[in-house]
């Protein structure tokens, strides 16, 4: 059904010479692929492309990140060690600082970071310079897609006038399309290729290249009618995982008055086979996507004198679950009759999710900074992140050593790593608050354990 946007082979001849030319490259993958921003999104597509014969040239401004995928040197949980080892070796990926390349390339997939000012307002810093290192180079047959996610109108309001001021034209001498990235990083499951693909043109001439594009390694494609619709596909997936998981934040608060474990509450409520879906509670939303891109679709809503009340409020909630896991942790040393002051606490994960070293946006961070305010000693240990440098914090794993967990006042579990023997932690902790539900299948003990 989507393919109804697919038009532009109706559109008028002229122009039409470019885009053949440019289909006919990406068709016999002799198109050179450029990626922008080598991280979690840039560096599994650009292993993708290589895989099915495309030579891809990454550009990213940290020398290290270059020169580690240079040597083959694999950074990205979602990459496989073997498959960058050898794409580099063959040649097929390279990966360059500057943009003088660009010429060269007749694909270019932006993938960089779009963060938030303090403020809560839309960073596009990144993507606009960028853009404007781009139009230095930009030549007629191109296509740009942008896979940084944003707000509706970032590819038509800020990218195209910069690009065009070259005295190019969109849809006709080169190609902008916006294609929001989806990456869960470690699914097993779902990877780039088999992952759905958004894909929305600027004209009907771009979303035709676009699709053909990514359609050569992703297995499904969806046409939507704008670059634009993209944009808000992306921010309203990342809207509604928000909103659900501020609903069981805030049901798990009013469990906390009721005295009752939200946990097996809402596990009981998701036996239900239709009309529910599973979300769960924690001590906030961490990442790069889930606590900033709502934020984006509520700023760019007030151009329309519209208020998001509803992702607002969601927004607040998770932000104050970190805050909230202090006061809990507060309340349980009191209980165990050891002051705040005196107390000695060991947090177990740093990461924003179970088994990744990403710390972007961690709650467990804040958690850690708020503790440090009130506690003798905080410690962490995360077998994933051996230390971390963030808002004014800067620390280094502890080893989880009997004596250690032993020795703490209590434990708090912030990030549910699976190697991590939850039953030896148990048998060996004065008390743990749990925030995460990760000692489920603890069954002894369970008189040492306070659930969030």
């Amino acid at each position: 059904m989507f393919d109804q946007y697919l038009t532009a082979n109706d559109a008028p001849s002229a122009g039409r010479s470019v885009l053949a030319a440019l289909l006919a490259k990406i068709e016999n993958r002799s198109a050179v692929v450029g990626v922008v921003g080598l991280g979690y999104v840039g560096l599994p597509f650009a292993v993708e492309k290589g895989k099915v014969g495309y030579k891809v040239i990454g550009i990213d401004q940290s020398a290290d990140r270059v020169a580690r995928l240079n040597r083959g040197e694999n950074y990205i949980p979602d990459v496989k060690d073997a498959e960058l080892k050898t794409l580099v070796a063959d040649g097929i990926i390279r990966a360059v600082s500057g943009y003088e390349i660009v010429p060269e390339l007749d694909v270019i997939v932006i993938a960089v970071p779009t963060p938030l000012t303090k403020n809560l307002v839309p960073d596009l810093q990144y993507v606009e310079n960028v853009t404007r290192e781009l139009a230095k180079y930009l030549r007629p047959g191109q296509l740009v897609s942008l896979e940084s996610t944003t707000y509706p109108g970032t590819t038509d309001e800020i990218m195209r006038p910069v690009l065009e001021q070259t005295g190019l034209k969109v849809d006709q001498d080169f190609f902008l399309a916006h294609s929001p990235e989806r990456v869960d990083p470690g699914n097993t499951r779902y990877s780039t290729k088999n992952t759905n693909k958004i894909v929305g043109g600027v004209g009907p001439r771009s979303l035709e290249v676009a699709v053909a594009f990514y359609r050569q390694t992703i297995d499904q494609v969806v046409p939507v009618s704008s670059a634009k619709a993209a944009e808000l596909v992306k921010v309203f997936e990342n809207t509604f995982r928000a909103v659900n998981i501020a609903l069981v934040n805030e049901m798990m608060l009013l469990c906390d008055r009721m005295g009752l474990n939200v946990w097996e509450v809402l596990e009981a409520a998701f036996t239900k086979p239709f009309g529910i879906m599973p979300f769960f509670p924690g001590p906030g939303v961490g990442g790069h996507c889930i606590p900033l891109d709502p934020h984006y679709l509520e700023w760019k809503a007030k151009e329309y004198n519209f208020n998001t009340h509803f992702i607002a409020l969601a927004g607040e909630i998770n932000r104050k679950m970190p805050e909230f896991v202090v006061d809990k942790a507060t309340r349980t040393l009191n209980r165990l009759g050891v002051a705040t002051t005196n107390a000695r606490v060991l947090v177990l994960g740093v990461a924003y999710k179970k088994d990744l070293d990403d710390c972007r946006e961690s709650p467990a961070i804040a958690v850690i900074e708020r503790l440090q305010k009130i506690c003798h000693s905080v410690d962490y240990h995360d077998p994933f992140v051996a230390e971390f440098s963030e808002h004014g914090v800067n620390m280094k794993s502890v080893p989880l050593r009997e004596d250690r967990v032993a020795n703490a006042d209590l434990v708090v579990i912030t990030t549910d790593h699976s190697q991590v023997d939850y039953a030896w932690v148990v048998s060996h902790a004065r008390h743990l608050l749990d925030t995460r539900n990760a000692t489920r299948n603890v069954k002894h003990q369970r008189e040492k354990i306070t659930l969030l």
